[in-house]
Protein backbone atom coordinates (compact mmCIF):
# COMPACT_ATOMS: atom_id res chain seq x y z
CA UNK A 1 0.00 0.00 0.00
CA UNK A 2 1.14 3.25 -1.12
CA UNK A 3 1.89 6.20 1.17
CA UNK A 4 -1.06 8.34 0.36
CA UNK A 5 -3.46 5.43 0.03
CA UNK A 6 -2.41 4.72 3.88
CA UNK A 7 -3.28 8.24 4.98
CA UNK A 8 -6.47 8.02 3.53
CA UNK A 9 -6.94 4.42 5.05
CA UNK A 10 -5.78 6.44 8.36
CA UNK A 11 -8.12 9.03 7.77
CA UNK A 12 -11.30 7.06 7.25
CA UNK A 13 -10.56 5.08 10.63
CA UNK A 14 -10.29 8.05 11.95
CA UNK A 15 -13.95 9.95 10.54
CA UNK A 16 -15.56 6.66 11.19
CA UNK A 17 -13.75 6.16 15.20
CA UNK A 18 -12.68 9.73 15.95
CA UNK A 19 -9.73 8.01 17.52
CA UNK A 20 -7.61 5.65 16.62
CA UNK A 21 -4.03 3.53 18.10
CA UNK A 22 -1.08 2.90 16.40
CA UNK A 23 -1.24 -0.58 17.73
CA UNK A 24 -4.78 -0.86 16.07
CA UNK A 25 -3.49 0.84 12.47
CA UNK A 26 -0.37 -1.51 12.55
CA UNK A 27 -2.55 -4.17 12.30
CA UNK A 28 -5.33 -2.90 10.25
CA UNK A 29 -3.32 -1.55 7.62
CA UNK A 30 -0.78 -4.76 7.79
CA UNK A 31 2.49 -2.30 8.07
CA UNK A 32 5.03 -1.74 11.20
CA UNK A 33 4.36 0.37 14.20
CA UNK A 34 7.17 2.98 12.89
CA UNK A 35 5.71 3.14 9.60
CA UNK A 36 2.35 4.32 11.36
CA UNK A 37 4.39 6.89 13.34
CA UNK A 38 6.00 8.51 10.04
CA UNK A 39 2.24 8.30 8.41
CA UNK A 40 0.83 10.24 11.77
CA UNK A 41 3.76 12.75 12.37
CA UNK A 42 2.93 13.28 8.32
CA UNK A 43 -0.50 13.97 8.94
CA UNK A 44 -0.34 16.07 11.91
CA UNK A 45 2.31 18.24 10.23
CA UNK A 46 -0.38 18.86 7.36
CA UNK A 47 -2.84 19.56 10.09
CA UNK A 48 -5.42 16.54 9.32
CA UNK A 49 -4.81 15.14 12.86
CA UNK A 50 -3.52 15.75 16.49
CA UNK A 51 -1.45 12.80 18.05
CA UNK A 52 -2.36 11.70 21.21
CA UNK A 53 0.33 9.45 23.14
CA UNK A 54 -0.26 5.79 21.73
CA UNK A 55 -2.32 7.05 18.32
CA UNK A 56 -4.10 10.12 16.67
CA UNK A 57 -7.57 11.81 17.28
CA UNK A 58 -9.07 14.51 14.42
CA UNK A 59 -8.64 17.53 15.35
CA UNK A 60 -11.89 20.09 16.28
CA UNK A 61 -12.55 22.10 13.64
CA UNK A 62 -12.11 18.98 11.34
CA UNK A 63 -14.41 16.95 12.84
CA UNK A 64 -17.06 20.03 13.08
CA UNK A 65 -15.94 20.26 9.02
CA UNK A 66 -16.51 16.40 7.81
CA UNK A 67 -20.39 16.32 10.11
CA UNK A 68 -22.76 17.15 7.13
CA UNK A 69 -25.19 19.70 9.12
CA UNK A 70 -22.40 21.78 9.88
CA UNK A 71 -21.05 21.97 6.43
CA UNK A 72 -24.74 22.47 4.99
CA UNK A 73 -25.15 25.70 7.55
CA UNK A 74 -21.76 26.95 7.07
CA UNK A 75 -22.03 30.09 4.72
CA UNK A 76 -25.52 29.56 3.69
CA UNK A 77 -26.58 32.89 2.60
CA UNK A 78 -23.57 32.41 0.09
CA UNK A 79 -24.20 28.79 -1.39
CA UNK A 80 -27.78 30.10 -1.74
CA UNK A 81 -26.33 32.97 -3.87
CA UNK A 82 -24.35 30.23 -5.94
CA UNK A 83 -27.17 27.68 -6.35
CA UNK A 84 -29.37 30.39 -7.90
CA UNK A 85 -26.17 31.75 -10.32
CA UNK A 86 -25.73 28.05 -11.37
CA UNK A 87 -29.51 27.99 -11.59
CA UNK A 88 -29.19 30.23 -14.94
CA UNK A 89 -26.54 27.98 -16.80
CA UNK A 90 -28.91 24.67 -16.93
CA UNK A 91 -31.26 24.84 -20.62
CA UNK A 92 -34.21 22.54 -20.97
CA UNK A 93 -33.21 19.28 -22.27
CA UNK A 94 -29.48 18.90 -20.66
CA UNK A 95 -28.09 16.13 -18.64
CA UNK A 96 -26.28 17.39 -15.65
CA UNK A 97 -24.13 15.62 -13.35
CA UNK A 98 -24.39 17.48 -9.67
CA UNK A 99 -22.49 16.19 -6.63
CA UNK A 100 -22.99 15.56 -3.05
CA UNK A 101 -22.46 19.01 -2.10
CA UNK A 102 -24.04 21.12 0.42
CA UNK A 103 -23.66 24.26 -2.21
CA UNK A 104 -24.73 21.41 -4.70
CA UNK A 105 -28.27 21.34 -2.69
CA UNK A 106 -28.76 24.63 -2.80
CA UNK A 107 -28.42 24.54 -6.55
CA UNK A 108 -31.02 21.30 -6.34
CA UNK A 109 -32.87 23.64 -4.26
CA UNK A 110 -33.98 25.80 -6.79
CA UNK A 111 -33.94 23.29 -9.74
CA UNK A 112 -36.75 21.75 -7.73
CA UNK A 113 -38.69 24.78 -8.52
CA UNK A 114 -38.43 25.40 -12.56
CA UNK A 115 -40.35 23.85 -15.10
CA UNK A 116 -36.70 22.26 -17.17
CA UNK A 117 -36.80 19.09 -18.46
CA UNK A 118 -33.61 18.01 -17.52
CA UNK A 119 -32.12 14.88 -16.29
CA UNK A 120 -29.82 14.88 -13.24
CA UNK A 121 -27.10 12.36 -12.24
CA UNK A 122 -25.83 12.68 -8.79
CA UNK A 123 -24.01 11.13 -6.07
CA UNK A 124 -25.74 12.56 -3.33
CA UNK A 125 -28.23 11.39 -1.48
CA UNK A 126 -29.50 14.67 -0.34
CA UNK A 127 -29.08 16.22 -3.66
CA UNK A 128 -31.51 13.38 -5.12
CA UNK A 129 -34.18 14.21 -2.46
CA UNK A 130 -34.15 17.77 -3.07
CA UNK A 131 -35.17 16.84 -6.71
CA UNK A 132 -37.77 14.62 -6.03
CA UNK A 133 -40.92 16.29 -5.78
CA UNK A 134 -40.24 17.91 -9.51
CA UNK A 135 -42.13 15.62 -12.07
CA UNK A 136 -40.12 17.12 -14.91
CA UNK A 137 -36.28 16.28 -13.55
CA UNK A 138 -35.46 12.68 -13.74
CA UNK A 139 -32.93 11.55 -10.99
CA UNK A 140 -30.24 9.22 -11.72
CA UNK A 141 -28.43 8.04 -8.16
CA UNK A 142 -25.06 6.71 -9.20
CA UNK A 143 -23.90 3.58 -7.07
CA UNK A 144 -21.34 3.78 -4.62
CA UNK A 145 -20.59 3.43 -0.60
CA UNK A 146 -22.68 5.77 1.62
CA UNK A 147 -20.57 7.98 3.53
CA UNK A 148 -21.92 8.26 7.40
CA UNK A 149 -23.50 11.79 8.09
CA UNK A 150 -22.77 12.92 4.84
CA UNK A 151 -24.94 11.13 2.67
CA UNK A 152 -22.14 11.47 -0.08
CA UNK A 153 -21.52 8.26 -2.70
CA UNK A 154 -18.15 7.15 -3.25
CA UNK A 155 -16.09 4.62 -4.90
CA UNK A 156 -16.57 3.27 -8.55
CA UNK A 157 -19.63 0.45 -7.70
CA UNK A 158 -21.44 2.84 -10.53
CA UNK A 159 -18.43 2.91 -12.67
CA UNK A 160 -20.24 0.81 -15.58
CA UNK A 161 -23.61 3.14 -14.86
CA UNK A 162 -21.57 6.22 -15.48
CA UNK A 163 -19.70 4.95 -18.38
CA UNK A 164 -22.70 5.67 -20.33
CA UNK A 165 -23.08 8.33 -19.47
CA UNK A 166 -22.62 11.87 -21.83
CA UNK A 167 -23.17 14.67 -19.70
CA UNK A 168 -23.61 18.49 -20.64
CA UNK A 169 -22.74 19.99 -17.76
CA UNK A 170 -21.08 18.90 -14.25
CA UNK A 171 -22.10 20.98 -11.20
CA UNK A 172 -19.47 20.20 -8.61
CA UNK A 173 -17.99 21.46 -5.60
CA UNK A 174 -14.73 20.57 -3.44
CA UNK A 175 -12.98 21.24 -0.26
CA UNK A 176 -10.39 23.75 -2.20
CA UNK A 177 -9.25 25.13 -5.09
CA UNK A 178 -6.28 26.21 -6.15
CA UNK A 179 -4.83 26.67 -9.82
CA UNK A 180 -1.78 24.30 -8.57
CA UNK A 181 -3.58 21.80 -7.22
CA UNK A 182 -7.12 22.44 -8.99
CA UNK A 183 -10.07 20.83 -7.34
CA UNK A 184 -9.34 18.87 -4.16
CA UNK A 185 -11.00 16.76 -2.02
CA UNK A 186 -10.47 15.60 1.81
CA UNK A 187 -11.66 12.26 0.99
CA UNK A 188 -10.04 10.14 -1.57
CA UNK A 189 -12.90 7.73 -2.92
CA UNK A 190 -15.40 11.01 -3.02
CA UNK A 191 -12.76 12.16 -5.02
CA UNK A 192 -12.11 9.19 -7.37
CA UNK A 193 -16.08 9.12 -8.21
CA UNK A 194 -16.02 12.77 -8.90
CA UNK A 195 -13.08 12.36 -10.99
CA UNK A 196 -14.46 9.71 -12.83
CA UNK A 197 -17.68 11.60 -13.34
CA UNK A 198 -16.36 14.85 -14.46
CA UNK A 199 -14.38 12.75 -17.16
CA UNK A 200 -18.36 12.07 -18.88
CA UNK A 201 -19.27 15.81 -19.04
CA UNK A 202 -18.66 18.74 -21.60
CA UNK A 203 -18.29 21.41 -19.34
CA UNK A 204 -17.31 21.51 -15.82
CA UNK A 205 -18.47 24.30 -13.56
CA UNK A 206 -17.13 24.53 -9.60
CA UNK A 207 -19.47 25.95 -7.28
CA UNK A 208 -16.98 27.50 -4.89
CA UNK A 209 -18.01 29.84 -2.10
CA UNK A 210 -15.08 32.36 -0.75
CA UNK A 211 -14.02 29.64 1.68
CA UNK A 212 -12.63 27.29 -0.61
CA UNK A 213 -10.29 29.90 -2.68
CA UNK A 214 -6.63 29.71 -2.55
CA UNK A 215 -7.25 25.87 -0.15
CA UNK A 216 -5.79 22.96 -0.77
CA UNK A 217 -6.54 19.25 0.72
CA UNK A 218 -4.78 15.65 -0.17
CA UNK A 219 -7.08 14.50 -2.83
CA UNK A 220 -7.10 16.62 -6.68
CA UNK A 221 -9.97 15.23 -8.97
CA UNK A 222 -9.80 17.70 -11.13
CA UNK A 223 -6.66 19.91 -12.79
CA UNK A 224 -7.40 23.75 -13.24
CA UNK A 225 -7.40 23.58 -16.99
CA UNK A 226 -10.49 21.63 -16.76
CA UNK A 227 -12.55 24.03 -15.05
CA UNK A 228 -14.63 25.96 -17.78
CA UNK A 229 -16.52 28.34 -15.07
CA UNK A 230 -16.44 29.00 -11.51
CA UNK A 231 -19.22 30.46 -9.58
CA UNK A 232 -18.19 32.28 -6.52
CA UNK A 233 -19.77 34.56 -4.01
CA UNK A 234 -20.02 38.15 -3.39
CA UNK A 235 -17.24 37.43 -0.21
CA UNK A 236 -14.22 35.86 -2.60
CA UNK A 237 -11.13 38.54 -3.25
CA UNK A 238 -10.88 39.99 -6.37
CA UNK A 239 -6.89 39.80 -6.39
CA UNK A 240 -7.52 36.28 -6.25
CA UNK A 241 -10.79 35.96 -9.14
CA UNK A 242 -8.90 37.97 -11.56
CA UNK A 243 -6.21 35.61 -11.11
CA UNK A 244 -8.49 32.70 -12.15
CA UNK A 245 -9.79 34.91 -15.23
CA UNK A 246 -5.94 35.52 -16.23
CA UNK A 247 -5.14 32.09 -15.94
CA UNK A 248 -8.31 31.64 -18.66
CA UNK A 249 -11.45 30.30 -16.04
CA UNK A 250 -14.74 31.84 -16.47
CA UNK A 251 -15.46 33.51 -13.55
CA UNK A 252 -19.01 34.38 -12.27
CA UNK A 253 -19.86 36.08 -8.75
CA UNK A 254 -23.01 35.57 -7.65
CA UNK A 255 -24.87 38.47 -6.05
CA UNK A 256 -26.37 38.66 -2.75
CA UNK A 257 -29.89 37.88 -2.22
CA UNK A 258 -32.18 40.10 -1.37
CA UNK A 259 -33.61 39.73 1.92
Amino acid sequence: MLAFERHNKILDLLYKNKKVTTQDLSRLIDVSACTIRNDLNKLEKDGLIKRIHGGAILPEAIQRDLSFPSRKSKNQIEKNAIGKSACEFIKNGQCLIIDASSTAISLAKYLNKTDLRITVITSGIYTALALKDNNNINVILVGGVVRPKSGALEGLLGKNLISQINADVAFVSARGFTLEEGLTEFNIYEGELKKFLISRTKKVVALLDSSKLEVSSISSFADSKKLDTIITDFNSPTNVLEKYRKYGINVIVAPKEDK
